[in-house]
């Protein structure tokens, strides 16, 4: 094991053990559930001066820590307090924000899966619309590393064997639950279930590795809608960092997150491509999809708010099939599947191209694509400050680009230069 990753695991293991001992003045009643809590980072500093703060701070502030860990992806100690009863949460971000020892603090928000509410309906085929079948004769996502974070995954399901590589689980008491988690398992059925072997559907890129990463919890028993939160959403994407994933998948929205934001920033910086669902219910087209770099798909025939100058991709989003706990199949609908198809595809480029990058992924996949008719009127909004991990002024409004309804076989046969391969018009490379 190399000497830096030896020295980040003991930094781990003496940040725990320290803020273990800590007898804070009074935790908050069901801490591991309650809302009331604050994500830290700290400046860059030595060790020593690393297990003093996470301690001290606590101690200054009156607050009980929840856990610290090394966040690799950003070389930072990342700390969870949780806030004395009574406590408020402006007032204790705005004390710690002024505490030299802090670089930012900021509330644990909350995410929800975009799960669709209408299952139960005729055969929608995702896959066929998108040229999946004839663009496996090229590719099938073989080799590729797809980090699926959401909820379980049911890896015992037949059409899922072999497909899931590594788990990993960032939700209290997970584990009870990992394989009968639904979203999850539809999100990696949809995506990479095996094909050709005469069991229920084959995803997008069906010998993709997937990275499951359980950082999204079900709403209730055996329920498609799940909750997520900026600490365990953090921890999951760390890992997908670290683990090099060559792609991201995030059928999820919420408000917008600094740090998730910053960690994103460094998947994309480092190669990984980010595929993240539109969230209609949301300004500019919700978060993390409204982050500069990240492909942003939204279901077809969804109406969405957009970003001023973003490319909007599209795919199926009504009743696709995908696998469920227990060896079944259901309907979903969604941008969800969405997200999952388009991430599907981005794997087939990456087995025929690993040095692609995020952004030469993007272009692939617009300059490929179909018109795609919205539902509804886009209108063009400029994208929050608060969601550019940049800090920089974001530019003016621009028209918006899209939609676009992604053709898995299309973007194969532009990325290879082959002719005449999808049985329809010529697609050249550039």
């Amino acid at each position: 094991m190399r000497p830096r990753t030896l020295a980040r695991l003991a930094l781990l293991a003496t940040l725990t053990g320290a803020c273990s001992g800590i007898a804070p003045p009074s935790p908050p009643p069901n801490a591991p559930g309650d809302l009331q809590r604050i994500l830290v980072t700290l400046h860059p500093a030595p060790l020593p001066a690393w297990q003093r703060d996470v301690v001290a701070l606590a101690a200054s502030h009156g607050l009980f820590v929840y856990r610290a860990w090394l966040m690799g992806s950003l070389d930072r100690p990342c700390v969870v307090y949780s806030l004395p009863a009574g406590e408020s949460m402006g007032r204790m971000i705005a004390r710690l924000t002024a505490d030299h020892r802090v670089e930012s603090a900021q509330p644990v928000q909350r995410f929800e899966v975009l799960a669709g509410a209408d299952p139960y309906a005729h055969l929608q085929h995702g896959a066929a619309a998108l040229g999946a079948e004839a663009a496996h004769r090229w590719a099938t996502g073989r080799g590729v590393l797809v980090a699926v974070v959401d909820t379980g995954v049911d890896v015992g399901h037949p059409d899922l064997s072999g497909r899931v590589v590594r788990v990993g689980d960032f939700v209290e008491h997970g584990r009870r639950t990992f394989t009968r988690d639904v979203h999850g398992t539809a999100v990696v059925g949809v995506l990479a279930a095996a094909a050709h072997n005469g069991i229920g559907i084959a995803g997008i890129a069906p010998e993709a590795d997937i990275l499951a990463l359980k950082a999204c919890w079900p709403k209730a028993e055996g329920a498609s809608e799940a909750v997520c939160d900026s600490y365990s959403l953090a921890q999951a994407l760390d890992v997908a960092v670290i683990a090099r994933a060559q792609v991201v998948n995030l059928s999820l929205s919420g408000p917008d997150d600094p740090l998730l934001a910053r960690i994103l920033a460094a998947a994309v910086e480092r190669g990984s491509a980010v595929v993240a669902a539109v969230d209609p219910g949301r300004p500019a087209l919700g978060f993390p999809a409204s982050l500069p770099g990240v492909i942003a798909v939204a279901a077809e025939g969804t109406p969405f708010a957009a970003a001023g100058g973003r490319t909007v991709l599209t795919a199926p989003g009504d009743d696709i099939l995908a696998p469920v706990p227990g060896g079944g199949y259901d309907f979903f609908s969604g941008s969800s599947m969405a997200s999952a198809q388009v991430a599907g595809v981005v794997a087939l480029l990456l087995e025929r191209r690993p040095d692609l990058s995020p952004s030469q992924v993007a272009e692939i996949l617009a300059a490929s694509a179909r018109p795609a008719e919205p539902a509804g009127t886009l209108r063009p909004v400029s994208l929050p400050v608060a969601a550019n991990p940049t800090g920089q002024d974001a530019a003016p409004p621009a028209p918006t680009v899209g939609p676009f309804r992604v053709d898995a076989c299309r973007a194969l046969t532009r990325l290879m230069g082959v002719s005449d391969g999808c049985g329809e018009d010529t697609v050249t490379a550039h």
